[in-house]
């Protein structure tokens, strides 16, 4: 083979194989082994982490090459072992190729070396690059996770300081979108989100599911309009088989609500033929509650706010208050939200129930824990405050004629005209069992794919998700304990 031959197939190998495959070439074609060492002036391990050599296992007599290489200044080099020879070319400042021959070594191989110098180097500042840009991604990727979580727990100072550095600001007042689709357009998705709103919308890869955007979207964008909305019309255009819901108009202080009638909404995309739709006004609990429920919420979650952990390490209130938020809206999920191990979140867990005095094993305690969440966003009253001694307990608060009043509203849709036969005791029952499929079908006498399939058509009917957290089913237990009230 001449030496146009070799350059032509170095060249060939380092745009199609990159530097493996030119590395792999050259120690089959001089019957050795060649890879990339560091000189010692360049820092650190003779290793470049991230390299060809990455794993490799470099001969001593490469790496000692390259320390003499940079000790004398030199470009190249050849040093001489019984039996072996060791040729070095500088790739650059930190890096050369090195080959460890046996002797006597091909008299073409300092010559194919040399010429594979320029081609190596392109290629590995190529490689380089690449790998740069791919940790930005991910850094960017997580520091936005980072912001959704900090609007998820009420930190808005914090979460606009990271925004306004990755842009664009954060938009205020807003509406929310989440599109689920296969994974593999969601960059579409998002392309198009930025495209019809100018690039003013926030948009973060959930990290709960894995096949949901959410889009922060200004709520004057031309395309989010109440009329017509464009936007959820193309959105759901780039993903057939997906969905799309949207939220309504909020101030970005309510982003979590937001996000939950974005996913309600969801729900009821699904079973639409053009698979979008928007959140249904309706009753809200908060609004309706925050008067009579503000002192007993306080009074509940108080030894949240007020707890100190004993080690730096562990997490206190306000992590605390994050971790409830984030199971009650996610269950095992959290912990992908939360980056804990599921063993930590159990842990964690067990200290807020000891601490609260609750079994989050029941509906009724996860529905009073989300109720006195919701009622005290933030970080609650912090250590230094103490809730009214008389506070009243929820029966109290579910007895206030607003709350009465909501629930009525919230409920009369299962025992509307539309509702499916029988819509109200599937609910009343798979409430009683904790919103548990297997014990409440049997309760049913039903098949457990038969439940469900009653509860996906009152998922409908409500224009809110059961199955699915982040779920009805607590407001769902607490207007019919309202109710019971009454009754």
């Amino acid at each position: 083979m001449s030496r146009s031959d070799d350059v032509l197939k170095l060249h060939r190998l380092a745009h199609g194989g990159g530097s493996a495959a030119l590395l792999e070439w050259l120690a089959t074609r001089l019957g050795g082994w060649t890879g990339v060492v560091r000189h010692a002036a360049g820092g650190g391990d003779p290793v470049d982490p991230g390299g060809p050599e990455q794993g490799q296992q470099r001969p001593a007599a490469a790496v000692r090459g390259a320390a003499e290489m940079s000790a004398r200044g030199v470009r190249s080099a050849v040093l001489h072992d019984a039996g072996s020879a060791t040729l070095l070319f500088a790739l650059d400042d930190r890096r050369a190729l090195a080959a460890v021959l046996p002797l006597p070594h091909p008299a073409e191989a300092p010559a194919l070396l040399a010429d594979a110098v320029v081609p190596l180097a392109l290629v590995l500042r190529a490689e380089e690059a690449e790998r740069r840009e791919a940790r930005a991604a991910v850094a960017e990727a997580r520091s936005r996770e980072a912001v959704l979580r900090l609007l998820m727990s009420g930190q808005l100072s914090t979460a606009h300081q990271i925004a306004e550095a990755l842009r664009p600001s954060l938009p205020d007042p807003m509406r929310i979108y989440v599109a689920e689709c296969r994974t593999g357009r969601l960059a579409e998705v998002a392309r198009v989100c930025q495209e019809l709103t100018g690039g003013r919308a926030w948009v973060v890869r959930c990290p709960v599911y894995v096949r949901h955007l959410i889009m922060l979207v200004p709520a004057d964008a031309p395309a989010v309009s109440a009329g017509h909305d464009t936007l959820a019309g193309a959105l759901s255009a780039v993903a057939p088989d997906g969905a799309v819901g949207v939220s309504g108009e909020l101030a970005l202080s309510q982003a979590p609500t937001a996000y939950t009638q974005a996913f309600h909404a969801l729900a009821v995309a699904r079973g639409r033929g053009e698979r979008h739709a928007r959140f249904g006004p309706g009753p809200e609990l908060a609004l309706a509650a925050h008067e009579a429920g503000a002192d007993w919420a306080g009074t509940l979650l108080a030894p949240l706010d007020a707890y100190e952990p004993r080690r730096p390490q562990d997490p206190d209130g306000q992590e605390l208050r994050a971790t409830a938020n984030a199971w009650l809206n996610f269950g095992s999920h959290a912990t992908r939200l939360l980056k804990v191990h599921r063993n930590t979140l159990a842990a964690r867990l067990r200290l807020i129930e000891t601490l609260l005095g609750l079994d989050l094993t029941r509906l009724g305690d996860q529905a009073a824990l989300s109720l006195a969440l919701r009622l005290t966003p933030g970080a609650g009253r912090g250590s230094g405050s103490t809730a009214p001694a008389d506070a009243p307990g929820l029966d109290a608060v579910l007895r206030d004629p607003r709350l009465t009043e909501w629930a009525r509203a919230h409920l009369s849709r299962l025992t509307g005209p539309d509702a499916p036969a029988g819509a109200r005791d599937t609910v009343r029952t798979w409430l009683a069992h904790d919103a548990r499929l297997v014990p409440a079908a049997a309760a049913l006498g039903v098949s457990v794919p038969g439940a469900r399939k009653r509860l996906a058509r009152i998922e409908t009917l409500l224009e809110r998700s059961l199955l699915q957290s982040p779920s009805v089913r607590y407001d769902l237990w607490l207007a019919h304990r309202a109710e019971e009230l009454v009754e």
